[in-house]
C-alpha cells in the first residue's frame, strides 16, 4: 500500500494519491492531472477511483479531466448533484482498491455534501481518514460557503459540522492518521497548523474544535469567530466543479505569444488586463503602465481570485521567460481560463521597443524612520489579526483584500506610505492603485518584519 500526500503551496492543498496492488484512488485532484497520471503509469496501475470531498470553492478540481483520460470514476457524498456521470456514495459505502478499502463517510457543516474518506489495510485496520475542508490541523472548515443557496444560516451549517466530528470522527482510533485537504494559508479556515498531516489523539490535543467539553453553542461561537468574508471568486469555482470546464491542455494552447505592438493594441481596444506576474523586485523597477502585479511566487492564485474576482476576465500576462506555461496553469487553477498571451520576450522586449514604462518608488525600511506621520499616511495592507498583533504608529488598516471598495480614500492628496508583512502584498496595492491614477505612494520594501528594527514607529 501507498499513501502519498501531493501538497501545493500556493494554494496550500494537499490531494492524495493511494495505491494498492497496482489499482490506484486519488482523492481531491488539481486541474493539471498529467502528475498523477504519470504516478500510476511508472507502477503499472489504473487508476480506478476519484473521490471528491465536496464542491471546491478555491480551486477547481481536476476530477473531470482525469476521469475522461483514465476511465476513473468519480465518487461525492450522498447529497452531491452534478451535471456529469458520478457515484454518490451511501453513507458507510464501502469502495475496494487492490486489497484495501475506502469508506465515505458522509460529515455535512462545512458544505451539506462534505464527506471524509477512511482508509483501512489489508487486514482492515484504520489507517487514516481524509478529511477534505471537515477537520484541519488546528481548525475546521469554515461553514459559511453554501449556505446562501440552501436557506440555511451559517450556524446551522456549524451546529451540523459539530455533530459530525462528533459522531463520525472523534469515536474513530486515536493513532489514525488525519490528511485533511488544506493547510496554513488557506482561506478555508481561520488558522491552520502549518504541518500537513498528524494523528488523530494529538489533534484532539491541539485543537479547538475537537475539546470533548466544548458544548454546541460554545462550538459555533468558536468556529464563527473572526470568520472573514469568504474570497468573492469561491462561488464560481463551486460552479465550475458542478458543472464543467475546459481541458486545461486547450487552455494552454490557444494562448499566444504578443508582441508589444499586439498587447498594446489589444489592451487599447478591450477591457483586457495586463498581470505582472514577476517579482516585486523587477515589478517595482519597469513595469507596463496600468498594469497589475500579482508575483507567481506568492500566494499567487489566491489573491488572483480575490481581487480580479470576474472569471471572465481577458488577460494578457508578463512573466520571466521559461514560466509561461506554469502562468496559465496557476491561473487556470482557479478557474481564470480567459488568458489571451502573454508578452513575448518579457519586459526587455518592451522596453527595448521603446514603449513607456512606469515604476513604483519605494523605500528601504531603515528609512522609515523620516516619515512625517502627521503629514504623510502610513497604510498596512496586511489582515486585521495580523495588525492587531502588532502594527506602525498611526498606521490606518486597509486589508488588501478589500482595497478595490476603498478607492476614494486614496484619492487625498496626502502621501501614503503602504507596506504589508514582507513586501509582496504591498506591492500588489501598489499596483492597484497605480492602474487608477493614484501615484502619491510610498511602497516600504520588506514589510513589517523590517519596520520592526525601528523601535520609535512601533506600537
Amino acid at each position: 500500500m501507498k499513501i502519498e500526500q501531493i501538497y501545493t503551496g500556493c494554494l496550500a492543498q494537499g490531494a492524495y494519491y493511494i495505491e494498492s496492488e497496482n489499482e490506484v484512488a486519488i482523492i481531491d485532484p488539481l486541474r493539471e492531472v498529467n502528475q498523477y497520471i504519470d504516478k500510476a503509469k511508472k507502477s503499472n496501475s489504473t487508476i480506478k477511483y476519484i473521490f471528491e470531498t465536496h464542491f471546491h470553492a478555491d480551486f477547481v478540481s481536476g476530477h473531470l479531466t482525469l476521469s475522461k483520460k483514465t476511465g476513473g470514476k468519480i465518487v461525492y457524498g450522498p447529497t452531491a448533484e452534478t451535471n456529469f456521470d458520478s457515484i454518490k456514495a451511501k453513507d458507510g459505502e464501502i469502495f475496494k482498491i487492490g486489497n484495501i478499502t475506502i469508506t465515505a463517510i458522509h460529515t455535512p457543516g462545512h458544505t451539506l455534501e462534505s464527506t471524509c474518506y477512511l482508509l483501512r489495510d489489508e487486514n482492515n485496520k484504520e489507517i487514516a481518514i481524509f478529511t477534505g475542508d471537515t477537520l484541519f490541523l488546528g481548525d475546521v472548515g469554515r461553514p459559511d460557503l453554501a449556505q446562501a443557496n440552501l436557506k440555511l444560516t451559517k450556524e446551522e451549517l456549524a451546529g451540523k459540522l459539530y455533530n459530525s466530528l462528533r459522531n463520525k470522527i472523534m469515536n474513530l482510533p486515536d493513532n489514525i492518521i488525519v490528511y485533511p485537504a488544506h493547510g496554513a494559508g488557506s482561506a478555508c479556515g481561520k488558522n491552520m497548523m502549518k504541518i500537513t498531516s498528524d494523528t488523530l489523539a494529538n489533534q484532539k490535543k491541539m485543537n479547538y474544535a475537537l475539546n470533548e467539553n466544548l458544548s454546541k453553542e460554545e462550538f459555533i461561537d468558536s468556529v464563527l469567530d473572526g470568520l472573514g468574508e469568504p474570497p468573492r471568486y469561491f462561488p464560481a469555482n463551486v460552479k465550475m466543479n458542478k458543472e464543467g470546464y475546459d481541458d486545461i491542455n486547450h487552455i494552454i494552447q490557444k494562448n499566444r505569444c504578443l508582441s508589444p505592438d499586439e498587447v498594446e493594441q489589444i489592451v487599447n481596444s478591450t477591457d483586457t488586463l495586463i498581470l505582472d506576474v514577476r517579482t516585486p523586485e523587477t515589478f517595482e523597477k519597469a513595469h507596463i503602465p496600468r498594469s497589475i502585479f500579482i508575483g507567481l511566487d506568492g500566494s499567487f492564485a489566491p489573491w488572483v481570485g480575490e481581487l480580479i474576482a470576474d472569471l471572465d476576465q481577458k488577460i494578457i500576462f508578463v512573466c520571466e521567460i521559461g514560466r509561461e506555461e506554469e502562468t496559465i496553469t496557476r491561473l487556470s487553477r482557479v478557474g481564470f481560463d480567459n488568458t489571451i498571451g502573454y508578452l513575448d520576450g518579457g519586459i526587455t522586449t518592451w522596453i527595448n521597443s521603446g514603449k513607456d514604462i512606469d515604476s513604483v518608488k519605494s523605500i528601504d525600511p531603515e528609512k522609515t524612520s523620516h516619515i512625517n506621520t502627521e503629514e504623510d499616511q502610513i497604510i498596512d495592507v496586511r489582515k486585521k489579526s495580523e495588525f492587531d498583533l502588532g502594527r506602525v504608529r498611526k498606521a490606518n488598516n486597509i486589508c488588501l483584500s478589500t482595497i478595490n471598495s476603498h478607492h476614494d480614500e486614496f484619492l487625498s492628496n496626502t502621501h501614503k506610505y503602504i507596506h504589508c508583512q514582507g513586501g509582496y502584498r504591498s506591492m500588489i496595492a501598489c499596483s492597484i492603485l497605480k492602474s487608477r491614477g493614484i501615484h502619491n505612494i510610498t511602497n516600504i520594501r520588506g514589510g513589517y518584519k523590517q519596520i520592526m528594527n525601528n523601535k520609535n514607529l512601533i506600537i
